[in-house]
C-alpha cells in the first residue's frame, strides 16, 4: 500500500467507521436498551407478515371444507361451523365436521310433489 491510495482507502472506511463509533459512544452512554429496542422493532417488522400469513394458512387448511351438497350433489366450498346456502337448490346447509348437513328442524319429512290433473265430479 503506498502513501498516495492511503486516503482512497480510508475514504471507504469512513461510513463504516462512523457507525462503529456512534454504536461504540451510545454503548457508553448507556443506550444500548434504546439499540436493542429498535433492532427487535426491525425484527418484528420482518417477522410479523410472515408469521401471520403462515398463521392464516394453517387456520384456513383447519377450517376450509370442500364436499358436495347432500341434496343436488354440486360439490363446492365452505367453512366450518357455518351455515350457508347451496348455490345449485338453495337448500340451507350447516358445514361441521368438515362436511355439508341439511339444516332442517327436527320431525320434517321430505316430501315431492307431483301434480295431479284437476277433475270434476261431473266428468267421472
Amino acid at each position: 500500500m503506498s502513501l498516495k491510495s492511503f486516503p482512497l482507502y480510508l475514504a471507504n472506511l469512513r461510513p463504516w467507521l462512523t457507525a462503529i463509533a456512534v454504536v461504540w459512544l451510545l454503548g457508553l452512554v448507556g443506550w444500548s436498551w434504546f439499540i436493542k429496542s429498535f433492532l427487535i422493532l426491525v425484527a418484528l417488522l420482518f417477522l410479523t407478515p410472515v408469521l401471520a400469513f403462515l398463521g392464516f394458512r394453517w387456520w384456513l387448511s383447519q377450517n376450509l371444507v370442500q364436499d358436495s351438497c347432500p341434496v343436488c350433489q354440486l360439490e363446492f366450498t365452505g367453512l366450518n361451523n357455518t351455515q350457508m346456502q347451496c348455490q345449485n337448490c338453495g337448500e340451507q346447509l350447516m358445514v361441521s365436521h368438515h362436511h355439508f348437513n341439511r339444516s332442517t328442524p327436527p320431525g320434517t319429512i321430505d316430501v315431492q310433489a307431483v301434480e295431479v290433473p284437476a277433475k270434476s265430479f261431473e266428468d267421472a
